[in-house]
Order: C-alpha cells, then structure tokens, then sequence
C-alpha cells in the first residue's frame, strides 16, 4: 500500500518492521522515498525487498530511510558478498557515503559513529529460491555482513519441479535452518497457518 497512513497504523498496532515488496509491486521512487520518511516519523522498521542489485540503487534505499534490504535469487556466496559490499561501509563492505540523506538525519556530525551505526543497525536478508541456492546455503550463511536468510517456498518449489536431485521443500527447510543455526543466522519464510508458524 502506497497510503503513508497504513504506516504509522502499522506501528500504532505495535508491530516491529514492515516489509515493502519492490520486486513485485511497482512503487514510484517518490512514494518509496515518502513511505520510509513516515516509516521513521512512527519508529517502525522498512525492509525494502528490491527489484535490482545495482549498487547505488541498493544503498539509496538506505540513505532514503529503509532500515533493511532483502534480495531475491541469491544463489551463491560471490553474489552475497557483492550485496555485502554495496550495502556495508568499509571495512566491512564498500559503500559510497552521503551525509544528505534520511539515515544520517542529513547532517554526519560524527561520521565515523554514522558509519559505525549504519553498519551494525543495517541488515541485510538474502532470499534462498533455487537447488543451487539451497546447495550453497552453508557458504552464503558464513558470509560477513549477510544477517538473514528467507526461504521463498513460491519459487524453490517451482524449480523443484524441474529438479534433478532428491530435494523437497522440508529438506531445504531443514538445510537452511542448520546453516543458519551454524552461523548464527536468522532465518524465515512465509506462513499459512498456525500449525506451519509452530513447524
């Protein structure tokens, strides 16, 4: 929804973080940019789900307000790393740095608190939707930087479908929930039911 009342609803309601899909939904620029405004104004959390992993695009949402970034497809540790390094500062990653925007409250009076800041309070959830992913999960999870990981059943299970190997949802529920565990990781996915949410 695109009504920046929704928003601060949202948060009246006491919920923690809202997820605004991109990669699915067609947002202008502008409504983004008002949403996170509102999102911070009612001290309520924005994962943007992203439509691009183009590098300056990704940290925009961050300087626009978004506390967090979700990335669909992300099948191997060289392409975890990649978002790492468009989304952290060095010397974690290599993101560029703008004191102009939402997230420094558009003055970095001590930036290297900034830096410090957005580094640690900055996270990053990649989605696990392919064999491949599943397959690499272990090393996406021992990725520096990566905070969380979101199993997409749509789409893992379509790829099933066409799938060579002896993998079923539950087993690559399973694989991502002891890489994670390993790493100290979250994990996620979505849920249908009480029943599902207990599983």
């Amino acid at each position: 929804f695109t009504d920046p009342s929704v928003y601060e609803l949202t948060s009246l309601m006491g919920f923690d973080g809202i997820w605004l899909d991109l990669e699915h939904r067609n947002f202008s620029d502008r409504d983004v940019q008002a949403l996170l405004v509102q999102s911070h104004l009612h001290d309520i959390d924005i994962m943007v789900r992203t439509p691009t992993i183009e590098k300056t695009k990704l940290y925009r949402y961050l300087e626009d307000g978004a506390t967090g970034i979700m990335v669909p497809h992300v099948n191997n540790a060289e392409r975890a790393k990649y978002l790492v390094d468009a989304l952290r500062f060095p010397p974690i990653g290599d993101r560029g740095r703008d004191g102009a925007g939402l997230d420094a409250d558009f003055y970095v009076g001590d930036s290297e608190e900034f830096l410090a800041k957005a580094n640690s309070e900055t996270f990053l959830v990649v989605q696990i939707e392919t064999p491949e992913a599943v397959l690499n999960v272990d090393a996406i999870a021992a990725t520096p930087g990566v905070d969380g990981m979101f199993v997409g059943p749509g789409d893992l299970g379509l790829r099933l479908k066409h799938y060579k190997g002896d993998m079923t949802i539950e087993s690559a529920f399973a694989t991502v929930a002891a890489a994670c565990r390993k790493h100290g990781k979250a994990w996620g996915t979505p849920v249908a039911s009480p029943e599902i949410l207990r599983q």
